[in-house]
């Protein structure tokens, strides 16, 4: 056998041995890293094991943080997210590949298959649902112990403040825009620590604290005002860092502080923009954790039909179930119906300039228009009134 063929068949075995069973990959040796940090040890990585972290929102937020807090052995994740992923998504989104695309996959479930693929001992509850003032607590069950912010509006971000200040629930804010990046630790009046060999850890303030009333005009999103991977990214691992402190008793470590960083336009002497605001006392005349008003989480004022994003209404039909086949068969014969697709999670067509997709319980985005009442008027027209 000549040298180069011998090296070959070297590879080609060196290569067949390194495909390992999965049952042959102990937590001692994934976790071994992690567990050389003072900050995590053994202790912690059990604590994590055994914890229940919820992520409203799985785009590019959420699935960065969940891709980090499943790498890091956090036992079970809830993935909550109204929306599907589409090819734009793949260049921040990293948990989702072309082939979620080309399904049109609810990002949930394509989180949960992917995380599925690089640790199998974390469980993932994918929920493909828009987080609304009826459903709340049902899709974020009593187990979870913090809530992490990934969405991109903040009427829910209000709910979630509502909710968690009500429940005594700590939660994360994290945003991002363009080269923006922006975190913040909410700690409700009501929360107790977790580890009782700690020190009580005194509230911070919450989000309606910092910001009374939400933005008004002209908000930038990521479809106006586009968005870098690298904002989303820093914005994710300080959000996991802090709740890993979180679910290994050290709540006493987070930051307490509104932190911002401009990842793009330096300040004097190169240096990363970057800015901070105390949160660290409760704002007294707030009117949720001090008044303990919660008008979110009362439904008060929420539009029943929400734009989603750029040129796209959602529309709200929660349970109203719809029954894909008998809807596929329907649309089928419809001349003006194109490019039909449906799997057990949705169905998708396009009708001219604007493409409907629609979910099993009734909700739908309707792309390709901002007017409510022609999204509502498509809606009612193919899907029922």
């Amino acid at each position: 056998m000549h040298l180069n063929e011998c090296a070959e068949a070297q590879a080609a075995t060196s290569h067949k041995n390194s495909f390992l069973p999965a049952d042959s990959i102990s937590d001692a040796d994934r976790y071994s890293r992690q567990v050389l940090f003072p900050g995590i040890r053994a202790i912690g990585q059990q604590q994590l094991a055994t914890s229940h972290v919820a992520i409203v929102g799985c785009g590019a937020m959420g699935a960065a943080s969940a891709s980090l807090l499943a790498r890091a052995g956090v036992g079970t994740l809830t993935l909550i997210d109204r929306d599907f992923v589409e090819s734009s998504n793949l260049q921040r989104q990293v948990l989702f590949d072309e082939a979620d695309a080309r399904e049109t996959l609810p990002k949930a479930e394509a989180a949960r298959r992917h995380i599925a693929q690089f640790n199998s001992g974390v469980t993932v509850q994918p929920r493909i649902a828009d987080l609304t003032p009826s459903n709340i607590a049902d899709l974020i069950p009593s187990s979870v112990q913090i809530v992490l912010d990934a969405t991109d509006n903040f009427e829910t971000r209000y709910l979630i403040n509502d909710f968690a200040v009500q429940r005594g629930l700590p939660w994360i804010y994290a945003a991002a825009i363009g080269a923006y990046a922006a975190t913040m630790n909410i700690l409700p009046v009501s929360f107790e620590p977790q580890a009782s060999n700690l020190e009580p850890v005194p509230p911070t303030a919450c989000l309606a604290c910092i910001f009374p009333k939400p933005p008004t005009g002209n908000v930038e999103t990521c479809d106006t005002a586009g968005i870098l991977s690298t904002a989303v990214n820093l914005a994710a691992s300080i959000q996991v860092t802090e709740t890993l402190k979180f679910l290994t008793g050290q709540a006493n470590l987070m930051r307490r502080t509104l932190v911002s960083f401009d990842l793009w336009n330096p300040i004097g002497a190169g240096k990363i923009d970057h800015s901070e605001i105390a949160t660290g006392t409760p704002r007294p005349e707030c009117e949720v954790c001090g008044q303990r008003i919660f008008t979110h989480l009362a439904g008060e004022n929420r539009a029943h039909i929400t734009l989603c994003g750029r040129d796209s209404v959602q529309i709200h039909e929660h349970h109203r179930p719809v029954d894909f086949a008998a809807l596929r068969a329907r649309l089928e014969s419809h001349a003006e119906i194109v490019d039909l697709r449906s799997n057990d999670l949705l169905l998708r067509f396009r009708r001219g300039t604007h493409t409907l997709t629609v979910f099993a319980d009734g909700r739908a985005i309707v792309q390709g228009t901002t007017d409510i009442a022609q999204a509502r008027s498509l809606y009612a027209r193919f899907i029922g009134a």
